[in-house]
């Protein structure tokens, strides 16, 4: 098959050597691991997003017409996104929602209403799309050293794998069989028998034997369409706009994109910071939130988990056919997934996830610039959210501030391409 070869961007050393991409889409591609890893992608997305959805539709006081609209919309924009996406670049590259978004809506439930909610999403898409064609995103994405992104990075991903270990204790038979599913697959070491593969089967096997799931109807309904009021505000300009295009373009292109980069992508950050602005646009005309590059399922479909480096673009297009059928089918897909422990899924998105973790700590403290790496690493790790902004923005913040007071070396050596070795090399040379 007639590969081609991607470099990273920028003159940076230290990003990994570019993926062999392949030209023409080719269905071995499809592999056991990119198809179990797309498969996990859509459990989180079912299992873990849309009953958010639903929560904070409720406190927007949302009715069945505009919430069903609201699920339709942003899954089937995603869907479509990351599929074009993935197949024209051949990389994973999933666009989902913004969860911090969403959550922060909802805690504006009764200072704004829903139509000054839905103006205010439609002009951050616009602000995004706008930002995007300028290549604002792209100069992010160089000017911010990658290892205090990929510190970052690990801190918001670590509650999956702590929540996946208390999962395990708190029901050793079906966590601890799913456990080790994935172990046993790590063992074996072969890709054809993907260790995320057992892990599903391990668990969906345990839950069988002990009939530890609840026998509950299945609403089957069809999504209505529904555009709602649109109204303008400065207010609501300030005060969830701007704060959504720092969520959706700035952290998610961060996060997504930055580890894309680290394993060696040639992350096409420009494209993708316009399709996430017009996907946010089409959110907001049927009710729905500002689209982001998905961080946990990037997690999932980019990681070492889903197969070879060229391959894995295979996971994200899997991921987004089965999301199509989440667009169409929320309540019922929802509803099947009640049935399932809770912590079956819990330790499943933990065990996808840990090989990124992994990566992002070798990527985070494997060279320089660790000491704000560590400082965005531990402020991520810590759930809180200041000013209607999570963590992640405030730990990329002081994770830069901080080696820029005290790696001020290192980060002008980052910043003009040095990598280690001639880093080294300079050392010695001056000595002599």
């Amino acid at each position: 098959m007639t590969v081609l070869s991607v470099s990273s961007t920028g003159s940076r050393k230290n990003i990994p050597s570019g993926v062999k991409i392949p030209a023409s889409l080719s269905f071995a591609d499809f592999n056991a691991a990119a198809l179990w890893a797309g498969l996990t992608t859509f459990i989180w997305f079912a299992s873990g997003m849309v009953p958010l959805q639903i929560a904070v539709s409720r406190q927007l006081s949302l009715g069945a017409a505009e919430s069903s609209s609201w699920i339709f919309i942003v899954w089937a924009s995603a869907a479509a996104s990351s599929l074009a996406l993935s197949l024209v670049y051949r990389q994973p590259i999933p666009i989902t929602w913004t969860i911090p978004g969403l959550v922060y809506m909802g805690t504006l439930a009764g200072q704004y209403s829903f139509a000054e909610l839905v103006g205010a999403n439609l002009m951050a898409g616009i602000l995004i799309v706008v930002l995007g064609l300028a290549g604002v995103g792209g100069r992010i994405m160089d000017w911010l050293p990658l290892p205090i992104v990929m510190g970052m990075f690990a801190g918001s991903i670590l509650e999956y794998v702590v929540r996946m270990i208390k999962a395990t204790v708190e029901d050793i038979i079906v966590g601890g069989a799913t456990v080790a599913g994935y172990l046993l697959g790590r063992i074996i070491a072969r890709p054809r028998v993907p260790a995320m593969g057992l892990a599903l089967l391990g668990g969906a096997a345990a839950i069988v034997i002990t009939r530890d799931f609840a026998a509950r109807p299945i609403a089957w309904e069809l999504p209505a369409l529904v555009v709602p009021q649109i109204d303008f505000s400065v207010s609501a300009f300030i005060a969830v706009s701007l704060p959504m295009v720092v969520l959706s373009m700035v952290l998610g292109n961060v996060q997504g994109l930055g580890f894309l980069r680290a394993q060696g992508y040639d992350a096409p950050t420009k494209p993708v910071t316009v399709v996430v602005g017009l996907g946010s646009i089409v959110n907001a005309l049927l009710g729905g939130c500002p689209a982001i590059v998905g961080r946990t399922a990037v997690a999932i479909v980019a990681a070492p988990e889903a197969g070879p480096a060229a391959s894995r673009y295979a996971a994200s297009v899997t991921a987004a056919i089965l999301t199509f059928i989440l667009a169409l089918a929320a309540s019922a897909v929802s509803s099947v997934l009640s049935i399932v422990p809770r912590h079956y899924v819990i330790a499943l998105a933990g065990l996808a996830i840990l090989s990124s973790l992994q990566e992002a700590f070798e990527k985070a403290f494997g060279g320089r610039l660790r000491f704000g790496a560590l400082v965005a690493f531990a402020i991520a790790a810590t759930p809180f959210s200041f000013a209607g902004i999570s963590a992640a923005f405030w730990a990329v913040l002081a994770g830069f501030a901080v080696s820029a007071l005290a790696e001020r070396k290192e980060m002008r050596a980052y910043w003009r391409g040095e990598d280690d070795a001639q880093r080294e090399g300079s050392k010695d040379h001056a000595k002599a």
